[in-house]
């Protein structure tokens, strides 16, 4: 059973001397290596002890020593587990985060996929934020989309957005953001797509319109699953920023399970910090960080 809150009635004001025994860290970070393909050195032992102390507080426990002792001697991490991942996970994101990436596929990828499938009437574009956290990613796909499909009038869309943590999750499917993130939004985009707070209480918020909501889906999804539940025709598909937390062997994995999933001359897009140099996967780059299915 999850100790109750009233169990901690004094909690040390210092956190000096708070900390994850080594073994208590190693079991931590070689169970999110196992699970969700992160890796946590040594030197991501402090960012870690101030994420968890928060849970060491929900939990009702007095400090991090507790909280191991909760995890590995007490069967706590069977009901812990999808907490920890949340609390651990680096959730990092931005409404036109790169926004070259978004120019790119306006002005020239949605074009040639477009060209690709002339045939058809009114084609359906499928285009997937792979690691969606909070859903700023998916959400400035759908903007730039919405425009783009508003001028043109000659196809339709639908994104998905997917992430292991549920807590931004569900952030993103409130799709409820801070006013201060969505600065990077084009002002015309801005009166377009999000909706202000009659009475705004002391932290300003906006929140996506309806119309946009309704073309975005959010889903879990563990990268390092051996197969993903989702179509195999998609024709973008956003992986950026992530794989620098993979090693080389589970980079190459996530990346041939997605692009599998990719239709011929689908495109795959990394974040500019990241590079497929290395990997057996045979793509035809584009632009930088910009690779297409052949």
């Amino acid at each position: 059973m999850p100790p109750s809150a009233h169990q901690a009635a004094v909690r040390p004001e210092n956190t000096d001397d708070d900390h994850l025994s080594l073994r208590d860290f190693k079991r931590i970070s070689d169970l999110i290596g196992a699970e969700v393909g992160i890796k946590l050195p040594p030197t991501k032992r402090l960012m870690v002890e101030g994420r968890l102390r928060k849970r060491v507080r929900a939990l009702g426990l007095h400090s991090l020593d507790d909280y191991g002792d909760y995890l590995f001697h007490r069967d706590g991490l069977a009901v812990e587990r999808p907490f920890l991942i949340n609390a651990v996970t680096t959730n990092k994101t931005d409404f036109f985060r790169e926004p070259e990436h978004f120019d790119l596929l306006e002005e020239r990828l949605v074009p040639d996929l477009l060209a690709l499938r002339r045939g058809e009437r009114k084609p359906l574009l499928k285009i997937w934020s792979a690691a969606s956290s909070t859903g700023a990613e998916a959400y400035t796909l759908a903007m730039v989309l919405a425009d783009l499909a508003a001028e043109r009038q000659d196809f339709k869309f639908a994104i998905l957005g997917t992430d292991i943590s549920t807590s931004v999750l569900e952030q993103g499917i409130r799709a409820v953001y801070p006013t201060e993130l969505i600065a990077p939004v084009p002002p015309g985009k801005q009166q377009r797509y999000l909706m202000h707070a009659r009475k705004p209480g002391q932290r300003p918020e906006v929140r996506i319109v309806p119309e946009l909501r309704r073309l975005v889906r959010l889903a879990r999804l563990n990268l390092m699953d051996t197969s993903y539940p989702f179509d195999r025709d998609v024709d973008v598909i956003f992986l950026r920023n992530v794989l620098i937390y993979f090693d080389k062997v589970d980079q190459e994995k996530v990346i041939l399970r997605l692009v599998d999933h990719l239709r011929p001359g689908g495109y795959l897009i990394l974040g500019h910090s990241e590079s497929m140099i290395g990997t057996a996967v045979t793509m035809r780059q584009v632009a930088p960080a910009v690779f297409q299915k052949t």
